[in-house]
């Protein structure tokens, strides 16, 4: 990979002027001469120096790697020009994914609760989640994927009870999901609800003995619908009850007292509560204190948070495993009392909660340390992302301000399909491209941005079928796969026949595998969508070249020779953003 090879002759070169620093090689402007560069301008307080004299300095030293042409001081940068062969080679070499390397990373997404039908803010999750999983599976990394359901919680059970206490049964017209939504719903809106806590403390109770798993289980198996027609995997599925059942929560306070920082003050506010002082790896706390399990015996979530992730590192075992019957992922396991023994040991974990819960996971990470594990601390990372509003407005399920998943899939086939008859009214399956063109539409929406900026889910946007959208890459896929369509088998590309258009779509298509690692580091999936929006326009401009108002760069009826070499290009840049899309959870139509 050029830029990281770029990287490592620098920061070799720097190693020699006495520092051992690491900086990053980006593409160079394209008013400036060469292909790639370094900044040097945060150097010039260090060697004393400044920058232009810097970079002569680094240019002497440098070990150039064997495909760079000429390294060109420009300014405070050192800019660098590849060998077209070689660039070319490169863009032409078939990728495919990294070699795996020992360490499980175990990501945690969508995990909504079983009580109503999935709105926009669980597809933000779910999108960034099953994306990241795939790029991280794609990057070398051994992954599973868990969706935790949480059926001891106090909204399920008040989806149970409102379906009791109304006399509501199911007429099979509309997803179960909804169906248990509304009920949910009216339940909130009821001016007797106060009233109402008694009966539902006896279902929350149930549930918390497991009586009532196969109610929940219905409404798991309508939002399952949901996450296979969102196009997202899992492996395992944790039930909260079984949880408690294993005493998971119990095993880990009995770690946690053995550290001097978890402990039952006699005194004041806390007294007889168990409590964890976070001060040594929280700093600048106002209260370090932090209560595990209140006076009254009572466990609190951050208590219950601790216990599964010191599961999932290996910390704690207990849980065990059978297949789940179902219609929509036939190796999907379940947590059940009667399965296999299984604790999956972690050496990384990627949580995916929104930005709301971030201070609960740094205790997580700080209960980590405490048991002494600071290493496992390190691995735990929490995949924050910023809420998502409707129209503007914050979305609640209790008062059924939410626009539901399903209905934003329809509504986006809908006008899908509007526009593939428009367009294309020959089109040999537009249902199916329809379908297809949503799922690009919503999935790229939510992973275009970076997590910790807000999102305001609004139709006319999210649903665009230009700009920086999922269906705008989708269709330069299209593009590439209607020309390689037409060409048939070809022979041998004349390199030596290369035009500065192929240049720089060979450039373009160099940073896919540097995209996909950085996403992965990064742990952040709009580092590749960007890239394949980058990639997109690269290829618009190549396909759309005018020289004296004629086509600059026709594929099919170039001369012998460069029409090998621009159709391996166009597969090259084809088979790139199927990856792409695919790493992304989205399909890529072979006709739109």
């Amino acid at each position: 990979m050029v830029r990281r090879a770029l990287e490592e002759a620098i920061h070799q070169a720097l190693k020699e002027l006495g520092l051992d620093l690491r900086l990053k090689v980006a593409k160079a402007p394209k008013d400036k001469p060469g292909d790639y560069g370094v900044p040097l301008f945060a150097l010039a307080k260090e060697l004393r120096k400044p920058p232009q004299a810097i970079a002569q300095e680094l240019k002497a030293r440098l070990d150039l790697p064997p495909f760079v042409e000429e390294a060109i001081p420009v300014g405070g940068y050192l800019n660098f020009r590849i060998r077209t062969r070689d660039l070319l080679g490169e863009a032409l070499r078939p990728k495919g994914p990294f070699p795996k390397r020992e360490g499980l990373v175990l990501m945690e997404h969508t995990s909504v609760n079983p009580n109503k039908e999935l709105h926009v803010g669980h597809l933000r999750n779910i999108a960034l989640g099953d994306s990241l999983a795939r790029i991280l599976d794609y990057a070398g990394r051994e992954i599973l994927v868990l969706n935790y359901i949480d059926d001891t919680g106090r909204q399920a059970a008040e989806t149970l009870f409102a379906l009791r206490h109304y006399g509501l049964s199911w007429d099979g017209k509309e997803k179960y999901d909804h169906f248990a939504g509304r009920a949910y719903v009216r339940l909130h809106q009821d001016p007797e609800y106060p009233n109402l806590q008694g009966g539902i403390e006896e279902v929350l109770h149930a549930l918390e003995r497991g009586e009532l798993r196969e109610e929940v289980n219905r409404i798991l198996l309508a939002q399952m619908a949901t996450m296979k027609a969102l196009n997202a995997h899992y492996h395992l599925l944790v039930w909260e009850s079984d949880i408690v059942r294993a005493g998971l929560l119990e095993k880990a306070l009995r770690i946690l007292e053995q550290s001097p920082h978890v402990f039952r003050p006699q005194e004041g506010r806390y007294a007889g509560a168990l409590v964890m002082d976070a001060s040594p790896f929280i700093p600048g706390l106002e209260d370090p204190y932090f209560v595990l399990v209140r006076s009254g015996g009572a466990a609190t979530y951050y208590a219950k948070d601790i216990a599964f992730q010191f599961w999932k590192m290996g910390l704690l075992e207990g849980l065990h495993f059978q297949p789940y019957p179902n219609p929509y992922y036939p190796a999907l396991r379940t947590s059940a009392p009667e399965g296999e023994a299984y604790t999956p040991r972690a050496r990384e974990t990627v949580n995916v909660i929104d930005v709301r819960q971030s201070h609960p996971q740094a205790l997580v990470r700080a209960a980590l340390a405490l048991a002494g594990h600071p290493e496992l601390a390190q691995g735990a990372f929490h995949l924050a992302y910023e809420t998502v509003l409707l129209e503007g407005r914050q979305m609640s399920g209790r008062k059924g301000l939410a626009v539901s998943v399903d209905e934003v899939l329809e509504e986006a086939e809908r006008r899908a399909l509007a526009i593939i008859q428009e367009k294309n009214p020959e089109h040999p399956a537009k249902e199916e491209a329809a379908r297809m063109v949503a799922l690009g539409a919503i999935r790229f929406a939510m992973v275009k941005t970076e997590p910790k900026k807000q999102i305001d889910f609004r139709y006319a946007e999210a649903l665009s079928f230009e700009g920086d959208t999922g269906p705008y890459v989708q269709y330069a896929h299209a593009r590439a796969h209607s020309i390689l369509r037409k060409a048939g088998e070809w022979g041998e590309a004349d390199l030596a026949q290369a035009t500065p258009y192929e240049r720089e779509l060979a450039l373009a298509l160099l940073d896919f595998e540097e995209a996909v690692l950085e996403a992965a580091e990064e742990k952040t999936p709009h580092v590749l969508a960007q890239y394949l929006l980058d990639l997109a326009a690269s290829w618009n401009a190549y396909y759309n070249a005018k020289e004296e108002g004629r086509p600059a760069t026709p594929v099919l009826t170039a001369p012998s020779g460069l029409r090998e070499l621009r159709l391996g290009l166009v597969k090259s840049l084809q088979e790139t953003l199927k990856t792409g899309l695919f790493l992304l959870g989205i399909p890529a139509p072979e006709v739109m």
